[in-house]
């Protein structure tokens, strides 16, 4: 197979968006007949058809379905390619992806990544932080997209390396009125009558929760799905329902008097995070250095 033309999968991705040639040739100010050609070209490199024409316009095949989704990896990671390098042109000399999960972004991270940037021998370094949950995280760092990834160490970590990052403690978050907020700590089994705002189904939070639960022989009462840990403590302070959270994420909630952080006396409450690489001795200087600053003795708590 000859080199794939990031210009035909381009094109090719813009005519199975329009469903059209002709409205992708004027956008792109070329003739329809150059773009029929680009994709006719793509065609015999696949060596299948990647169009059937309807009354509507073109309609990609199965085979054309499938080249779309690695056409647009490709054409994403191409522009993140030529994002970084023009950085460097800029005088930036290091670009380090971390992958993190919701946990992790909502506690120290930003302010520890602050502390990093603002250290004068890292001043030409740009750190790009992307929020996805756990499996995402480690199987974007397996497939080498992001330098590093930050999630609960008891993700699936196995074949990379790993070093320890901050803790966190799960606690439930409920309005000062309800019968929760009155104690001083809770086992997770005795609040699982109350209705519980959730988080989506792949987050760490939720996967344990599920377990937790089902080892009770029982699920979870969901009365609110939201997608992140603000939202959920809005819920909470709307007194909707109850929430399991980080203790220091719901700190700044619990100022405001409406709600109330009860830690959980489980074990498995305490959760300590990982960052995790590929190989150290491969890294980048620039990662290297933001992952010494990340495991160096002021992250541990």
């Amino acid at each position: 197979m000859h080199d794939l033309s990031l210009l035909n999968l381009r094109l090719f991705a813009e005519v199975c968006e329009q469903r059209s040639i002709a409205r992708v040739a004027q956008s792109e100010a070329l003739v329809a007949s150059a773009i029929s050609k680009r994709l006719g070209q793509l065609e015999h490199q696949m060596g299948a058809p990647l169009f059937v024409r309807e009354r509507r316009g073109l309609r990609p095949t199965a085979a054309g379905e499938t080249l779309l989704e690695h056409a647009r990896t490709m054409l994403a990671a191409a522009q993140r390619m030529q994002q970084e390098m023009a950085a460097y042109s800029k005088g930036v000399q290091g670009q380090v992806r971390v992958l993190v999960t919701a946990s992790v972004m909502a506690e120290s991270l930003a302010e520890d990544v602050a502390r990093f940037l603002q250290l004068p021998a890292h001043a030409n370094i740009r750190v790009t932080l992307e929020e996805c949950v756990s499996p995402d995280v480690v199987r974007g760092v397996r497939e080498g997209r992001a330098a590093m990834g930050i999630c609960w160490d008891a993700a699936d970590l196995s074949g990379l390396q790993t070093r320890p990052y901050r803790s966190d403690h799960l606690a439930v978050a409920a309005h000062a009125s309800h019968p929760v907020a009155q104690l001083a700590e809770v086992h997770f089994a005795d609040v699982l009558e109350y209705e519980h705002v959730s988080m989506p189904a792949l987050s760490a939070v939720q996967i344990l929760l599920t377990r937790a639960a089902a080892q009770e022989g029982k699920s979870l009462r969901h009365r609110v799905h939201v997608s992140n840990f603000d939202a959920a403590l809005r819920v909470v302070q709307a007194n909707l329902a109850i929430s399991v959270v980080p203790r220091e994420v719901a700190s700044s909630f619990a100022a405001q008097g409406e709600v109330r952080v009860v830690p959980l006396a489980d074990a498995w409450a305490r959760r300590r995070f990982a960052i995790s690489y590929r190989d150290e001795s491969l890294l980048p200087l620039a990662a290297k250095a933001l992952l010494a600053h990340l495991s160096g003795p002021y992250a541990q708590d």
